[in-house]
């Protein structure tokens, strides 16, 4: 079955697939870090000290998913997605109301949790479950949301910051949330069952059988693909979180380079439809080892580009490390694991997820203000890619073989 067909016959489930990774867009980092020099100079932080309490913060959410992505295997969607929209609209008035440097922590961990956790939590768990066969284009049509989120919001309130007041946009974007929960309970009237409610439409993972979380934590090949999971948050959030700084050193304009996004967000969509294609066509095995390249090369473009358009090459590389990553990484825990306890291995790996963005604001905001500049700091972080390329690499050799030959 065609996309474009695949897309008509599935389009009530992929379309609340995409709103829900769309309305993740407010509590990820790319979004957040736009008002990053409003709230230092509303509570008078160093890039070390916003850095510090972000890191607390999203780090207090990523041991929070450990326990709240496992209510996936309990709830539906509809059910779920309610309240978890329901607590962001609450974070984002609590970001606009906030007095105390403090509570920041605490509302920079609801944003998080609500938003880069729980709700790109659901979207990727949900198209795991309802698609098998064709997994790989339900991922990567759902995923949109995120383009869609990268493309079209950092845009509009950078815009809208030169004429409202910062906090205002936060009240803005409680509302944009509020209009989209009744949007997708509607969508999701007839939810499909959840896999641990529908056994004959399981699929199996390694060794013929569906994995617990305490199994996958005892099994080899989950600690062999940290670098794979944590680099990817750890340093592309980094990179949303300190483009401020970025763009002060390199001597660019902030809207210069928000502005490069719509390029480096059509280099994400064209490399997410074709790892769809490719995982449903070749299997997910053959494409996650390669995903953490883009990512190396476009941090060493950055590092050394000196111009608006050079900076433009290096997302638009990064775009195709986000679009092969945000399709295999989701489908690589159901096909090695299985997907009856879906919910409860993906969210130990969204943890992980989560707690890799905590830590790369935290560590590059404290090395910026040591007098380490963050394009200084792109070549190690660079390494650090290409070295978890090579782990994913020889990891997912070693334990393919274990796979039911259907994967």
């Amino acid at each position: 079955m065609g996309y474009f067909r695949f897309l008509i016959t599935n389009r009530l489930f992929l379309l609340a697939g995409f709103l829900l990774t769309f309305t993740s867009s407010f509590g990820q980092t790319y979004f957040i870090s736009l008002f990053a020099g409003e709230v230092k100079g509303a509570f008078g932080l160093s890039d070390g000290a916003w850095g510090g309490i972000y890191t607390i913060g999203t780090t207090l959410s990523a041991v929070t998913m450990i326990w709240a992505g496992a209510l996936t295997d309990r709830f539906r969607v509809r059910q779920l997605s309610l309240w978890v929209m329901v607590l962001l609209v609450v974070a984002c008035i609590a970001m606009a109301v906030n007095p105390s440097a403090i509570l920041l922590v605490f509302v920079v961990y609801a944003l998080r949790l609500m938003g880069q956790g729980m709700l790109s939590q659901l979207g990727a768990v949900a198209m795991s479950r309802w698609f098998v066969a064709a997994r790989g284009r339900a991922l990567s049509l759902s995923s949109m949301g995120f383009a869609a989120g990268q493309a079209i919001l950092p845009i509009t309130f950078v815009a809208l910051l030169s004429t409202w007041h910062w906090r205002s946009l936060w009240v803005f974007a409680a509302v944009c949330i509020a209009i989209l929960i009744p949007v997708i309970q509607l969508l999701l009237r007839q939810e499909r069952t959840p896999q641990s409610m529908a056994d004959e439409t399981q699929s199996l993972g390694m060794q013929g059988r569906h994995w617990t979380r305490n199994q996958m934590l005892r099994h080899p090949l989950f600690y062999i693909l940290i670098p794979l999971v944590l680099g990817p948050a750890a340093w592309g959030t980094a990179l949303f979180f300190q483009q401020v700084h970025l763009t002060e050193v390199k001597g660019w304009s902030l809207g210069a380079f928000v502005a490069l996004m719509p390029i480096y967000t059509i280099a994400s969509i064209t490399f997410t439809f074709i790892t769809g294609w490719a995982i449903d066509r070749f299997g997910v095995k053959w494409i996650v080892p390669f995903q953490m390249v883009p990512f190396g090369v476009s941090f060493l473009v950055l590092t050394y580009a000196d111009t608006i358009f050079m900076a433009g090459v290096g997302l638009v590389i990064f775009g195709v490390g986000q679009g092969m990553q945000g399709t295999a990484t989701a489908a690589f825990w159901a096909v090695f694991y299985g997907t009856r306890n879906l919910g409860a291995i993906k969210a130990a790996a969204t943890a992980l997820m989560v707690f890799g963005s905590a830590i790369g604001p935290g560590i590059t905001g404290a090395f910026i203000d040591y007098g380490v500049n963050f394009p200084d700091q792109m070549i190690p972080i660079a390494i650090f890619y290409f070295i978890g390329a090579v782990m994913a690499g020889l990891g997912v050799l070693r334990y393919q073989r274990d796979l039911p030959v259907a994967a």
